[in-house]
């Protein structure tokens, strides 16, 4: 089991998608350009429902 984190995770930075499916969770989804974030979001979105979070820089969110 073990002690639960103190801190929150930190995300890399990138372009980052949001993909959830009728019920259960979330996941996000990180790419590198903004090119491949659309490709994603385009394959994705046939089968889940895609929210666009945007770019992430430094810990902060740049674009949403």
């Amino acid at each position: 089991m073990g002690r639960p984190a103190t801190k929150q995770a930190r995300l890399k930075d990138g372009f980052y998608i949001e993909l959830k499916s009728q019920g259960s969770g979330s996941i996000f989804v990180r790419r590198d350009t903004e090119e491949q974030m659309n490709i994603a979001i385009d394959k994705y979105s046939k089968s889940k429902n895609v929210i666009v979070r945007g770019e992430m820089k430094n810990d902060k969110w740049v674009s949403a």
